[in-house]
């Protein structure tokens, strides 16, 4: 009988051991030592979700063969195959504006109410039960609330002030047109109160500035900080 039990009390510990695994880290700039704060994390195989904290610092529950999605605006998504626990420094390189718009167009209309239902029910505060503001659950939900709005603010602009419309209206091309447009591409508050005519005007006012600017100012300037040991 007693060894019986013990079995069954292996077997428990094993499984909670497998379910409490945590995979940790910090995302990165690749070519810099950027730490990159409020990277979307998405476990495929166990619907986790997390985002990297201050620092780039991440964490979220994971076991060897599990797939880890890191994605965040502006950087092309990498993919992670867990093979082991130790700690990994994830980098993401910086995404042109051309791939950005291609990737927005071939993925599904983003709707994250409907992906991640979980998010938004956990985010709420009850009457009865006022603790869950506190809570990490709440937080952390909270956190990826405010992440989906921006990300679906970014999508609206992104579908506004595109390559096509912004190149009709300047005579940029390539590299120098990318430029023009990271330097002066709108907040999303702006392109609520201003569409059509007004957001021509917009490009044109700022090409006058752009073509104002030393040909040194023109291009945009990525910022590098120094490896820490």
């Amino acid at each position: 009988m007693k060894s019986i039990l013990s079995a069954i009390l292996f077997c428990l510990f094993i499984s909670a051991s497998s379910y409490a695994q945590t995979l940790r880290g910090t995302v990165s700039e690749t070519g810099t030592n950027i730490k990159l704060q409020d990277v979307f994390i998405k476990n495929t195989a166990n619907k986790q979700l997390a985002l990297s904290e201050k620092g780039g610092k991440f964490s979220i529950p994971a076991q060897v063969g599990n797939i880890i999605v890191f994605s965040s605006p502006g950087y092309i998504s990498d993919t992670l195959y867990v093979t082991d626990l130790k700690t990994r420094n994830v980098q993401l390189a910086l995404q042109s504006i051309a791939l950005r718009e291609v990737s927005i167009k071939s993925t599904n209309k983003f709707d994250p109410h409907t992906e991640y239902p979980e998010v938004y029910e956990r985010s709420k505060v009850y009457a009865l039960s006022p603790s869950t503001w506190f809570s990490k659950e709440g937080k952390d939900a909270r956190r990826l609330k405010k992440y989906f709005q921006h990300e679906a603010e970014e999508r609206a602009v992104d579908s506004a002030f595109n390559i096509a419309y912004v190149g009709s209206l300047v005579p940029l091309k390539g590299q120098q047109l990318e430029d023009f447009m990271t330097v002066y591409r709108p907040t999303y508050a702006f392109l609520r109160n201003n569409a059509g005519e007004s957001m021509a005007v917009y490009v044109n006012d700022s090409y006058k500035k752009w073509m104002a600017l030393p040909p040194d100012q023109r291009k945009v300037q990525h910022l590098t900080t120094p490896e820490s040991n």
